[in-house]
Formats: C-alpha cells, structure tokens, sequence
C-alpha cells in the first residue's frame, strides 16, 4: 500500500448505502421513563383497543342521530333531558328514541345513542327539554371504543426512536416497561505526538490539546450512544494496533480521531488492516477526504466497524456527523436515522464546487438569509459561529446566490 495514494475512494452516497455493518447492540429492557429516543427491537402491539369505550369528545348530548336529522334554529328538533353521564364511572342511563343525556369531554357513550351534539347548538327550553338546532350525522362528537389503536395492532413501530407522543400512548395502554436495544458503546482513540489531554495546563510548541474527542462524544450521545474516551496513542503502529484491539474486545463502534490521513506519518491504515477489512480510504466530501471505514474482527470474532477520521477538528466532526451519526443509530436498531431540524434559506453568495463531491459548507442564519463561514479545517470556531450547514450535492458544480437552500440546523 502506498503511503502517499488513497484507495478505495467512495462517494458519499456510497459509503452510507454500502456500509452498512450487520452488528447490532443487545437487547434490555428499560422503564418507560427512561425509554425516550431509545430504539425498540420491534413493534409494541395493543393488548387491548384504546381507548377501550365509546366517549364523547365535546361538551354536550348523546342523542340518536336519526332524532337530529332535519333540525334547524328555525324548526328545531325537541328532546327529552333523561340524564346525565358522569366522568369514570359506566353511565346508568340508555338513550332511547327521542331522549338525550347530557355528556362532559371525555363521557362514556350510553347505549343507544350514536352521536353526541354539542352544546352550542342546542338550548333547554324548558325543564327535562332541549332543543337542537343543528343536526349531527352518527358518530359526530364521538370517539370509537378502537378509533386509537385496534387490539394487536403496534402502539410503536419496531425500528424508530421513541418520541414524547409515544410514550405518552404506551402510557395509555397499559405498558410499564420496552425492550429495546442498548445504547451503541462507542470508543473514541485519539492519536498523534503532538497530541496531549485536555487538561494540560502549558502547551509547548507543537502542541494541541484533544478537542476532537470531547466533541465526538458530544454528537455520539446526541446519537443516543455511550462514548468512551480512550486516550491518546502516539505516532507508533504497534501501539495503535494494540489500543484499537483492546477497544474492539468491548465496543460496538471504534473511531480513530487523526492519523488517517495519507502520509508518512499515517499508521491507522496498517493498524486497522492488521485488524480486519478496510472498507474504504478516501470519501469524496469536503472537509473530510481523508477518511477510513473498515469492519474489524474483535477476539470473540464479532464484527465491528470502525472509523478512522481526518485530523483536523472541523473535517472530523462534518464526516462523523454525515457518516458516524446514522452508522450510531443504525448499530441501535434504527431502520431510518431521524432527520436533522432544517429550515430553508436563501444562500447570499455563489458556492464553487467540485463536481463528483459532495461539500458541505457551515453558514450561518438571518432572518432567511444563509451566509458561508469559510475557515481552516483546523479551526474549530467556524462550527461554532455556524447556526447549520448546507450540502452541495456530488453532481453538482456549485451553488449560484439567491439559491434556495435547506439549512441543517445544529442542536
């Protein structure tokens, strides 16, 4: 292998929808109250309909709707008042031919009555009497017994993140607790000599402090999984080898921050085909060309996937965001990553790009106005003073101003 060439070189596009590693987390079972955003194994099915009973979703009269037909202010239908529903309780009174019972938001439907119509339009002209002005077709104002969620059908689709609504109806139907998966162990190796952990106080020239990692862990557990810090290795293959093997051993996805960009100093490379198969080395996206995917054997034979990332923080952070995020999510059980939040904008000033790769350019949003922020890779303050990026897809050759773009918001 050269150390001076890529190989292997994948598009973007290629790289989401051929990577696609087969190691998925175990499966635990978590409380509801701490299910939120956590993926479940599969569907959660309804023991029983919900909501269970027929009951009104308006203040008002359960009536027979065939009583109402015709009515109007000037010729209004005449009802006798039989009774009242009461909340949580079964009601004690039917509603026969020509009668009405008074309902609250959220009543059992008595029986015989197929609708419920609502107090606005009617009026009690005398006692035990109502009139109703408007006539209501059956079921208007009513909720069915399974008008939620049938018996055995999924209160949650298998496959997604649960959502606030989500538990709120598991809630409903009676379910404590959701096997899910795990959340994806994620081990993040730093490496380079001039390297050194956050906390050194004087820096000697030549050095930098790991900024990387803190942000990587930052966006994995934005992804729903657990990062490990696990230090930094120096420029020494054996070394890296060693450390990638003991990470293997308990993680379901290992990243490399640094030294995967080609050069003589370069040793993920031959570390990682020590390890297992390199998928590819070379991603055709800006920032962030220099970047490693490979699927590596841990000593019990699983297969994890592995990525090996560029050296400068912002090219880093753009490939583990495109790349690294949906792999997080995926390796939890989630068929389709969620979508970032987006919101259009208008670009204020022409974007050149190279056809064949895909850029992505941080900018920053006003009043519908999005502007580039250009800056080193080095530099981790353009992600900073960026609201989002925008893509310019790999056909394209760049994005004129007054472009119509879609904004992809950082949280």
């Amino acid at each position: 292998m050269s150390g001076r060439e890529f190989f292997t070189t994948r598009t973007v596009v290629q790289a989401l929808a051929g990577f696609r590693p087969a190691r998925r987390t175990t499966l635990e079972e978590v409380p509801l109250d701490d299910a939120l955003h956590r993926v479940p194994a599969a569907d959660v099915a309804a023991a029983a309909p919900l909501p269970g009973f027929a009951k009104s979703t308006v203040d008002g009269f359960a009536v027979r709707a065939a009583d109402t037909y015709g009515a109007s202010e000037g010729l209004p239908s005449y009802l006798d008042l039989v009774g009242a529903v009461r909340m949580g309780v079964p009601p004690s009174v039917a509603v026969r031919p020509g009668g009405a019972v008074a309902m609250p938001t959220g009543g059992v439907l008595p029986d015989g009555a197929d609708a419920v119509v609502m107090v606005e339009h009617t009026a009690e002209t005398m006692p035990g009497t109502i009139e109703v002005t408007r006539p209501v077709a059956p079921l208007d104002g009513v909720v069915r017994a399974d008008e939620d969620v049938a018996a055995g059908a999924p209160l949650v689709p298998g496959g997604r993140p649960l959502r606030a609504p989500d538990l709120g109806l598991l809630a409903a139907a009676g379910v404590t607790t959701v096997i899910v998966r795990a959340r994806p162990r994620v081990a993040i190796v730093s490496t380079g000599d001039e390297v050194v952990p956050p906390s050194t106080g004087q820096l000697r020239p030549g050095q930098v402090r790991d900024a990387t990692a803190s942000a990587l862990a930052g966006l994995v557990r934005d992804a729903g999984g657990e990062p490990t810090i696990a230090g930094i290795v120096p420029d020494d293959a054996g070394a890296l080898e060693t450390t990638l093997r003991k990470a293997l051993q308990d993680s379901d996805l290992v990243v490399v921050s640094a030294g995967s960009s080609v050069g003589t100093r370069d040793e993920t490379a031959g570390a990682v085909a020590a390890l297992g198969e390199i998928w590819c080395h070379g991603l055709s996206i800006k920032p962030g060309k220099p970047t490693l995917l490979a699927e590596c054997r841990s000593d019990s034979g699983d297969g994890i996937p592995l990525i090996g990332l560029p050296g400068n923080p912002l090219s880093a952070l753009v490939v583990f965001r495109v790349i690294g995020v949906p792999l997080v999510w995926r390796l939890a059980g989630c068929s389709v990553p969620p979508p970032e939040p987006s919101v259009p904008a208008c670009l204020t000033r022409d974007l050149p790009s190279a056809a064949g790769r895909l850029d992505v350019v941080q900018v920053s949003v006003r009043d519908g106005a999005a502007t580039p922020i250009f800056g080193p890779s080095a530099l981790l303050s353009v992600l900073t003073r960026a609201d989002g990026c925008i893509v310019v897809p790999e056909p394209a050759t760049g994005l004129p101003a007054g472009s119509q773009v879609q904004v992809m918001l950082y949280r």
